[in-house]
């Protein structure tokens, strides 16, 4: 049965837990099922699927409300300067980061493309589609979805939360490096809220361009996932630095309701 929008605080609450909790157990589940198949983590991880069948489950049990918070996704319109300025962001941030790293460690890491097990340009596709993947879920549908209720900085504070945490592997290492990631999430989420604040179409490739940067960049430059701290802090540190830079740029109104 196909459930209406009325009786469900407007459309947000039943949504958001729907849409959280398959994100989750389908991450769970792929994750699991990854272990079968000869699929390198480092060309995709199918855990990355986990909200765009969240997207899936909410389309199916809230056509109306799916149609209306994900029509800024896809489709044509202008997205002026915003496009080029998140994607440089992107880019600052790993430039910092890495930058920082090295200050920390006294060298720079730098694996070459050639240098990975597989084939860089398919590394390159794989890692955009499983961006898409998450970013369909999370900024595409719960950024909007959230927005009905809250402020631009509150929902993407919370966005952030629920992504960091839906990275659960992430909490088995120590508390410095899981708390360094949240900071991380929570301040990608704050610089691709207010990013795509008002923008109504291309929101998939945009973010899903500055995962992809992001992702890569990780790949290439650093070792955060060793479990080692210093890196994911001077990631997470770089993440704010490019956050307050948004918030400070942004319109006075950007931190009202």
């Amino acid at each position: 049965m196909v459930l209406t929008e009325r009786g469900t605080a407007r459309g947000v609450v039943a949504p958001t837990a729907v849409f959280t909790a398959v994100a989750f157990v389908a991450a769970g589940a792929l994750g699991v099922a990854q272990a079968a198949t000869p699929i390198p983590a480092v060309v995709i991880q199918l855990t990355q699927f986990g909200p765009a069948l969240g997207v899936l489950v909410v389309a199916v049990l809230w056509p109306g409300l799916a149609r209306t918070v994900l029509s800024g996704a896809v489709g044509r319109g202008r997205v002026g300067a915003t496009g080029p300025l998140l994607l440089a962001t992107a880019v600052l941030i790993l430039v910092l980061g890495a930058g920082a790293y090295g200050l920390l460690t006294g060298d720079v890491r730098f694996t070459a493309p050639g240098a990975l097990s597989s084939p860089f340009a398919l590394i390159v596709v794989a890692q955009f589609i499983g961006a898409c993947a998450e970013e369909i879920g999370w900024r595409c549908l719960l950024q909007p979805l959230l927005r009905r209720r809250l402020g631009p900085l509150a929902t993407s504070i919370t966005v952030g939360v629920l992504w960091g945490v839906w990275h659960v592997p992430v909490f088995g290492q120590s508390p410095a490096y899981a708390g360094a990631f949240l900071l991380a999430t929570v301040s990608m989420s704050v610089v691709m809220g207010l990013a795509l604040e008002r923008v109504r179409a291309h929101r998939l490739l945009l973010s899903g361009g500055f995962h992809t940067l992001i992702n890569l960049g990780l790949l290439l430059l650093m070792d955060e996932e060793s479990g080692a701290v210093a890196p994911i802090t001077a990631f997470g540190v770089s993440c704010l630095v490019a956050a307050l830079i948004w918030v400070w740029r942004a319109p006075a109104r950007i931190h009202l309701r």
